[in-house]
């Protein structure tokens, strides 16, 4: 019978074996008998197991991870029997195994794959191994994950439907202009100087579809794919990004939402025990671009010994709730958890905006589209109404 054999030889690197034996021990043994330290072993019955779709997980490695620890398997076991269960992730997972027993700490194990554990995963771990708490660390960082989960469904929720009803009314309106009205425009070619005005505008546009249709379809490709070019340049996404930030209510809940991962993942970090300064300079990478250079400026009036409340507040990233809180989270000396709190506060604030808004732009997105369907076809039936009454 086959067998799927990971070791480690005497370089300390992970190597996979298909070794031919009677039983699971026979190949163990056989492998050992190499100078390898096995850490799986795993049979070839039937079929060939498929790889799980998406590769590795983070997130359900790191709720997996804490069960294991939390039954009373320790951190080398545990990593051995999800290398074992896991064969998409079985290369970072024999990584992880492999580092541990060169005698690397698990921050510097998982620092290895910064495709698969950012730097805020790294830190968390790090700063867990000061204390040899790292079931602490990983239930705050699920529970971190679990948060923005929680905001980024329902603002993805939220937008399903109108998203339905643009596309819908889209191809509707698409269906009407380029495909009905060029053949009513045929239709109507011999009375077109006794069409109303706006039916005449309507039909001479139709009567240009039809005979520029695959002229027209190029440019149309053309300049999706143009669009779809501009929007994979950062700089174009950028500007894009600046001119929605000016709108009046839109603008203020973005640079809210923005502010609650500042909060948040600063708090995460802070309860770590990592300082404030590092904390900062950490989570600058998830504000935007134009918000990083408050961010220093918070830095450095922290670092010339002002509060963290009067940095942020004067860096314009305290919002007035935030800044009565920070102080609330200072007199207590626990700044993490308030951090965590008035996040919670503002990701409520972002969610009920986002279902009033939806609720509110619903009916009017309906009526405009209900509105410029109906103008097209009454404009393509207009002349037949006037026919009907000249014959009366």
């Amino acid at each position: 019978m086959q067998f799927n054999v990971h070791a480690l030889d005497a370089q300390q690197q992970v190597i996979a074996l298909s070794l031919d034996a009677a039983s699971e021990a026979d190949a163990r043994g056989m492998a050992e008998q190499r100078g390898l330290i096995v850490f799986s072993v795993e049979g070839k019955r039937g079929l060939p197991r498929l790889r799980r779709a998406g590769g590795f997980k983070t997130v359900l490695f790191t709720v997996e991870l804490l069960s294991l620890l939390e039954a009373g398997l320790n951190l080398v076991e545990a990593l051995q029997t999800l290398a074992e269960k896991d064969v998409a992730g079985e290369q970072v997972l024999g990584g992880l195994v492999a580092a541990i027993h060169r005698g690397e700490p698990f921050s510097r194990a998982v620092a290895a794959f910064p495709e698969h554990f950012s730097p805020l995963y790294v830190a968390t771990i790090k700063a867990s191994e000061r204390t040899g708490n790292v079931k602490e660390a990983l239930s705050r960082y699920i529970a971190y994950q679990e948060e923005l989960e929680r905001v980024k469904k329902k603002v993805i929720s939220a937008s399903i439907y109108p998203a339905i009803l643009v596309i819908v009314g889209a191809l509707v309106l698409g269906f009407l202009i380029f495909y009905v009205v060029p053949r009513f425009a045929q239709v109507y070619d011999d009375m077109a100087h006794s069409l109303p005005l706006f039916s005449q505008l309507l039909l001479g546009f139709g009567s240009f579809v039809g005979k520029h249709a695959l002229v027209l379809f190029s440019v149309f490709i053309l300049g999706t794919g143009a669009c779809a070019w501009g929007l994979s340049r950062p700089q174009v996404r950028a500007a894009l990004m600046q001119r929605v930030w000016r709108l009046p209510a839109i603008g203020e809940r973005m640079k809210t939402y923005q502010l609650a991962r500042l909060y948040r993942t600063a708090g995460m970090l802070m309860r770590a025990g990592i300082p404030a300064v590092r904390a900062l300079e950490m989570v600058e990478g998830l504000l935007a671009s134009h918000l990083r250079p408050h961010l220093a400026r918070a830095r450095s009036l922290i670092e010339e010994g002002h509060a963290m409340s009067a940095a942020l507040g004067a860096a314009g990233l305290a919002t007035p709730v935030a800044a009565r809180m920070l102080l609330v989270g200072e007199r207590s000396g626990d700044m993490g958890a308030m951090l965590g709190q008035i996040a919670r506060f503002h990701d409520d604030e972002v969610a009920r905006f986002v279902d009033w808004f939806t609720r509110a732009f619903e009916p009017v997105l309906m009526a405009v589209l209900g509105v410029a369907i109906g103008f097209v076809v009454v404009l393509m039936y207009m002349p037949i109404f006037e026919l009907a009454g000249n014959i009366k």
